[in-house]
């Protein structure tokens, strides 16, 4: 058998994550941990490795990987927002003003690690040499942490991952996204209305886009006593990136002097 002299591919092959495992090329069509954990078929008969109490120390090692990981982070702000975001697109800038702004303030800046939104706060972040933080996240198609993380984690359970960004996060600043935003944001007001998290941030940036969501819920929501009127307030809503700011600085300053 003859070896090629240059062995490498021509191009870099697709790749995602499963944890700490890399999947490549044919590999990459095996499900999702999430998938297996939630789906209902019947796994391959013997294999230990796909039973239940398997996945529970899985997912323990997660959690453990995960508090090793941040325990150390200090002040941190969490910025939410589409991986579809261009970086030509304006959203795009001011997420980086956004990380880049929250940087200077003192926090550290978590994203979900991927591209677009995402990518952009975490490039501001290292723009002015605050800690950039990146949460991966196990998907059926091709992802990786984007090159602005400089402490990255891939999970392969979302639950154990959202505990992170709940955990060691003081607040959610939220910009334009799809079906993950929103899971992302209605979470963390589903955790401040009922009280799991206390003085707990969360600034919506892009007033055209969050204004009709904003309207439904006063209009629709409220009226019909799904929600209280005063759970409007659980959230802001601002074009400003210092306004955003301040609001986070604000909040935590009034926590830290109440002795909460």
């Amino acid at each position: 058998m003859t070896i090629p002299s240059d062995s490498s591919p021509d191009q870099v092959p697709p790749e995602r994550f499963k944890g700490p495992v890399v999947l490549r090329r044919s590999e990459m069509a095996r499900r999702t941990s999430d998938q297996r954990f939630l789906d209902q078929r019947p796994e391959v008969p013997g294999d230990f490795t796909r039973t239940d109490p398997w996945r529970v120390l899985r997912i323990q090692a997660e959690f453990v990987e995960g508090f090793d990981a941040l325990a150390t982070l200090g002040p941190a702000v969490s910025v939410f927002g589409s991986a579809r975001t261009p970086q030509e697109h304006p959203e795009y800038r001011t997420a980086r003003e956004i990380g880049q702004a929250l940087g200077r303030a003192g926090y550290a800046v978590v994203t979900g690690g991927g591209p677009g939104v995402m990518e952009a706060a975490n490039r501001g972040a290292v723009d002015v040499g605050a800690q950039s933080v990146g949460l991966g996240i196990e998907l059926p198609h091709e992802q990786r942490l984007n090159d602005w993380v400089d402490l990255g984690i891939n999970f392969r359970y979302f639950f154990a991952r959202k505990t992170m960004f709940v955990k060691y996060t003081q607040g959610f600043v939220v910009l334009p996204g799809g079906f993950g935003t929103m899971d992302e944001l209605f979470e963390a007001l589903t955790l401040v209305q009922t009280g799991k998290v206390t003085r707990f941030p969360v600034i919506l940036m892009g007033t055209a886009f969050w204004s009709p969501l904003v309207a439904w819920l006063e209009q629709i929501v409220a009226r019909d006593l799904k929600i209280a009127p005063n759970d409007l307030e659980l959230f802001h809503v601002t074009d400003s990136v210092e306004q955003a700011v301040n609001i986070l600085i604000e909040a935590h300053a009034a926590s830290n002097g109440s002795g909460a």
